[in-house]
């Protein structure tokens, strides 16, 4: 197929700004000429299709999504032995989006990998996915290391079955290893075909808040070489300053969420090694609005946390980080987002404010990283070249160039003059193929409204809620 796209700005990622009235020739996927279009020789058959007046960037790309995000019990029981399912809608949902490529950081490894290569193959639709399976060292769904309230809860066989489908070889008891031991297993876990390593330097959340190292420095240069002997790239998850420091010494490609360090401020010689070694930022900022919502929301000592994570940011910025989009982004099943768990996290936060949605949330980190005073262009390379170059994948993605891959966004309205202006998608390309935007999400599973009451909700009379207080009765609390 041949698509000759004419009379657009180009914004290809690589100039400093836009060129006017200029044109993009497709040919196989690849992008084989880009100027004006009476110096490009255009083959008889080609589709033309005329963007005067729109803008062609390269396509959006995410560095850190989860397209299993809701591993919530009684989602992962409904759809269980259909995790691809799940899997599919939301790579269609994120293409929807602008998104052609996204960098899968936790999930199940054998189910996204199963998609994966579907998509890759052409017989389904859905943006480029490459995945890193497990978190190297943290243990499933229904653990400590997510939700430790399922053990107990659901069947012992179940809760097993889950969380294997996540861990396999990876998981906690990593910890007590020497470093070649945990180097082996890791290798045993790329050989399955992963696309890239992640894996933990500090724990996730628990009665620590994050603060706690999983690895010692001599395991995690294991970890990292071991990735880099295979030919891909390792990435940590970082969320104190000492977790962040080890991942940037252990020679980590990229590091996620650099800016969470817990109520303490990066030190400014980490922030200069940061930007000295271009280790990726894999940043993970909130809007004006989104910080007034959670200040209203949390406790005065979580609220400690989202202040430095803020001002991380914005000196992660100054220090010239290399920084990279991402935002933890997955799809939530509607009746999950009024749950009272979520109602007060930054998951909760009305929409256009909410980081978190694979849908939206990529937009609304190019508002909030406008906000805090990165430029323009940085704000696209961020979206595209930086995580291209970060992930190793340059030579194909991240700008528009002669001989890459044909992934583009044509917007209405110029991204250069307003990050708000990503929102206006006109058409997504990917493959040198337009992209059929009313067509997706194929099939709704996991997005669509659960089935209308059932009659008897009409006549359901709730007992007391434990913890009410009955009228006139001193003892209830």
């Amino acid at each position: 197929m041949s698509l000759l796209l004419t009379g657009a700005t180009i914004i290809d990622g690589v100039s400093d700004g836009g060129a006017e009235g200029r044109s993009i020739l497709v040919e196989n996927g690849r992008i084989t000429a880009i100027g004006r279009r009476e110096d490009i020789a255009v083959p008889a058959d080609a589709e033309i299709v005329d963007h005067s007046g729109r803008f062609v960037i390269p396509g959006l790309m995410n560095a850190n999504v989860h397209l299993l995000v809701n591993a919530l019990y009684e989602t992962l029981v409904r759809y269980d032995g259909r995790y691809e399912d799940l899997i599919t809608e939301a790579a269609q949902v994120a293409l929807k989006a602008g998104l052609t490529t996204v960098f899968d950081t936790w999930g199940p490894r054998r189910a996204l990998m199963a998609v994966r290569d579907r998509i890759n193959r052409g017989e389904t639709v859905g943006s480029r996915i490459r995945c890193a399976g497990n978190i190297v060292g943290f243990d499933g769904p229904f653990s400590g290391d997510f939700d430790g309230r399922i053990p107990g809860v659901g069947t012992s066989y179940f809760v097993d079955r889950v969380n294997a489908a996540w861990v396999e070889n990876t998981g906690r008891h990593l910890m007590w290893l020497e470093p070649h031991e945990v180097a082996k297993e890791v290798r045993g876990y790329i050989e399955r075909g992963i696309d890239f390593v992640k894996y933990a330097s500090n724990e996730h959340g628990g009665i620590a808040a994050g603060a706690f190292l999983v690895f010692s420095e001599r395991t995690q240069r294991a970890i990292v070489e071991e990735a880099h002997r295979a030919g891909l790239t390792a990435q940590a998850h970082a969320t104190s300053v000492e977790g962040l420091r080890i991942a940037v010494d252990a020679g980590c490609d990229l590091v996620q969420h650099p800016n969470t360090t817990g109520p303490t401020a990066i030190p400014d010689d980490l922030l200069e090694q940061f930007a000295r070694t271009g280790s990726g930022a894999a940043v993970f900022p909130v809007t004006e609005n989104g910080l007034d919502f959670l200040k209203s929301s949390i406790s005065d000592f979580e609220w400690t946390m989202w202040k430095a994570s803020d001002a991380n940011t914005r000196n992660l910025i100054s220090a010239g980080a290399n920084i990279l989009l991402a935002n933890d982004g997955g799809i939530f099943a509607p009746e999950v987002l009024q749950e009272p768990m979520i109602k007060g996290t930054w998951n909760g936060m009305p929409e256009e404010e909410a980081l978190g949605r694979l849908a939206t949330g990529h937009f609304v980190w190019l508002r909030a990283m406008e906000e805090k005073g990165m430029k323009p262009m940085d704000l696209l390379h961020a979206a595209t070249r930086n995580i291209a170059k970060a992930y190793h994948v340059d030579d194909d993605l991240g700008t528009l160039e002669v001989g890459k891959i044909a992934d583009m966004v044509v917007l209405d309205h110029d991204p250069l003059q307003g990050a708000k202006n990503y929102e206006s998608i006109h058409a997504v390309i990917k493959d040198g193929v337009p992209v059929d935007l009313g067509a997706l999400p194929e099939q709704r599973w996991l997005t669509a409204e659960l089935a209308g009451p059932i009659e008897e909700e009409a006549r359901y009379a709730k007992a007391l809620h434990h913890g009410a207080r009955l009228p006139g009765c001193p003892s209830c609390l």
